[in-house]
């Protein structure tokens, strides 16, 4: 079956859908106040990129484990993506996505920068959560080098996600914290620098 075959699309169409329609509603609705005091304030700051990265990670996580395990189980008219009859896993594309994210951000494309539109940068934010979702919910598959997503070693691709999840969510929540703290660490050396 060829790469163009509609039931190869559906997990990308589904992740974007989802996404779309978060932004909509909160670009329609009094959440958009909400949104902007919260994350963009001035221009496009770290804080909205984490969010945003998070927001395509877990939503591309959700749905991958809702379609992996309707494959696994034969729901549906869904089923794995081969060419030529071999299985192209999901971290393929999610390796793919994290390249071209990438490459955008070397160019400083969709990096928060000012020469940078903010909605490439929401985008590409967003594209990186994906690319990592993809990308780490078969990290057993590169850990072992084998195929082991439904077998017992498949569990330390979910341990990778909740730690990469973490990670954002540190990003994201910890951040003022952690400026406070190291405030507060340094601070006593501020007053020796002064005297």
């Amino acid at each position: 079956m060829s790469l163009t075959h509609w039931s190869h699309w559906i997990t990308p169409l589904i992740i974007a859908a989802i996404l779309a329609l978060l932004a909509l509603t909160v670009s329609r609705t009094p959440l958009h106040d909400v949104y902007n005091r919260q994350l963009g304030q001035r221009g496009q700051t770290r804080r909205e990129r984490l969010f945003l990265a998070s927001l395509g990670f877990f939503v591309a996580v959700a749905v991958v484990r809702a379609l992996t395990f309707a494959i696994h189980n034969d729901i549906g008219p869904f089923h794995n993506v081969t060419l030529h009859g071999r299985h192209i896993h999901h971290l393929v594309w999610g390796i793919l996505l994290l390249l071209l994210v990438g490459y955008l951000w070397l160019l400083e494309i969709g990096t928060g920068s000012d020469q940078s539109s903010r909605w490439v940068g929401r985008l590409t934010s967003m594209l990186f959560g994906v690319g990592a979702a993809l990308t780490l919910d078969e990290f057993a598959l590169w850990l072992n080098l084998e195929d082991v997503y439904w077998q017992r070693q498949g569990r330390e691709s979910v341990e990778a996600m909740g730690l990469f999840g973490g990670l954002l969510g540190i990003g994201i929540f910890g951040g003022p914290f952690f400026r406070e703290v190291a405030v507060q660490i340094t601070r006593p050396f501020h007053h020796e620098v002064r005297r």
